[in-house]
């Protein structure tokens, strides 16, 4: 069977590359054509991990092409994964012209039967939309299925979750488009979960939206604990051992970013309301989870007072840990409202700099890059923990703080021990503990 992922952005690359460690031919496609030269040398275009080297081993065994010819990919191709982009509007519709242009890329195309896949994360109902633009562009009496695959993979951790995964959903309109979509994932039977196409489109915005609730439930839980003896983390592992609850996603923090929850959530409050459902839930969830850093905030002029002047490290800028991403990271609102007091940043990150400085250029006088975390520090009126990498949570607390002019930590992410980190002459405050 061939295949032919359109776009190769995260969820394109990520699945071209899967598919073809399953062993199948995979043609990736992008109209991009500098991007398609360097990926077909190895080359990634985003931080994550063992996909560099999984892409360059399906290279070397020719599982895998690349190309910028989108119509000989998709007359060559069986079954055609669409990966393109849904950009989010500010009231949280998806703007779904590129899905649109490719449907009408693929009626023009349709040389035989083929099944399309959608990938990208789409509004319900989108299905109908591509069946129906195929359907009046097309040249030919060729057949064709329209089919919902939709990705659940978690940045830092996409190549395992796509070879492994926990879940394979599938909706599908016929028993030809289900036998094809059950062939591709042939050995993962055990975890197809098949479908109608609307339930599976639905699927994955009610799945984040569900795990963004938990983490701005667990963060109202810490401005509970703030104001009584309560530990939140005691809290949360209390709620965990219940069976129906479970432990993921109950950290306490400076809250969820990146491009699923926050985009997801407001777009499924969005479909919600345009079908005059109440998404009052929904919204509570949004509002809690941008009030984070505005509590964070807080707490620094708690420990600094007048931040003016004042020099600060910030030690993680990506959203989450393993990964490069900074797109609704909660410390690029953190910067912004911290250059606003007047403060003095200097700032570290394993692999997110490059993209923080496309938003907040170096600057001499207010914002500093730096090499390691002990850089970061040195000087430093106060110390912020932004994003859990594992490198911090092994510092060298005696070298930090002979560093710092003030021994003063502030934890969004809640990666100390409180006790230990006191007991070495630090003030230290986290999130829902004392």
């Amino acid at each position: 069977m061939k295949i032919a992922v359109i776009g190769t952005g995260y969820v394109g690359i990520v699945t071209a590359v899967g598919l073809a460690e399953f062993g199948h031919t995979v043609i990736g496609a992008d109209k991009v054509s500098e991007k398609i030269e360097k990926i077909s040398h190895g080359d990634v275009p985003i931080y994550e991990p063992g996909l560099a080297e999984l892409l360059k081993a399906n290279l070397k065994k020719g599982t895998i092409t690349f190309s910028s010819d989108l119509n000989g990919t998709i007359q060559a191709a069986d079954v055609i994964f669409v990966c393109v982009g849904t950009p989010q509007g500010d009231d949280g519709s998806a703007d779904m012209s590129q899905i649109e242009e490719v449907s009408r890329l693929i009626a023009e195309n349709l040389n035989g039967y083929k099944v399309v896949v959608e990938k990208s994360t789409v509004p319900v109902k989108t299905s109908s939309w591509i069946k129906r633009t195929i359907s009046l562009y097309k040249k030919s009496d060729q057949e064709f299925d329209v089919a919902s695959n939709p990705e659940f993979l978690r940045e830092g951790s996409a190549v395992s979750d796509f070879l492994r995964p926990d879940r394979i959903i599938i909706g599908v309109e016929t028993e030809r488009a289900r036998d094809m979509l059950t062939e591709i994932y042939a050995d993962f039977k055990d975890r197809l979960f098949i479908t109608n196409i609307d339930t599976a489109e639905l699927i994955k915005h009610a799945s984040n939206s569900f795990l963004a609730m938990k983490i701005s439930y667990i963060n109202l839980m810490a401005d509970l604990c703030e104001r009584t003896n309560a530990d939140v983390e005691q809290v949360a592992k209390g709620m965990g051992l219940d069976p129906r609850i479970g432990g993921l996603f109950l950290k306490a923090g400076l809250g969820y970013g990146g491009s699923c929850f926050p985009k997801d959530l407001k777009a499924l409050i969005k479909i919600g309301e345009d079908l005059g459902v109440n998404m009052n839930l929904l919204k509570e969830t949004d509002r809690i989870n941008v009030e984070r850093t505005r509590h964070f905030l807080e707490k620094i002029k708690r420990a600094l007072w007048i931040l003016k002047d004042k020099r600060i490290a910030l030690l993680g800028l990506a959203f989450k840990p393993e990964t490069d991403d900074i797109r609704e990271a909660p410390a690029i609102k953190l910067i912004r409202d911290l250059l606003n007091e007047g403060a003095i940043l200097r700032l570290y990150d394993p692999e997110a700099q490059a993209n923080m400085k496309e938003l907040f250029p170096e600057d001499k006088v207010r914002i500093t890059y730096v090499k390691t975390p002990y850089e970061a520090v040195n000087g430093v009126n106060a110390l912020l923990l932004c994003t859990e990498w594992k490198e911090f949570s092994e510092l060298d607390f005696g070298k930090i703080k002979g560093l710092m002019a003030n021994p003063i930590i502030i934890d969004g992410r809640n990666i100390f021990r409180p006790e230990a980190v006191r007991k070495l002459g630090f003030e230290y405050y986290c999130v829902g503990r004392k």
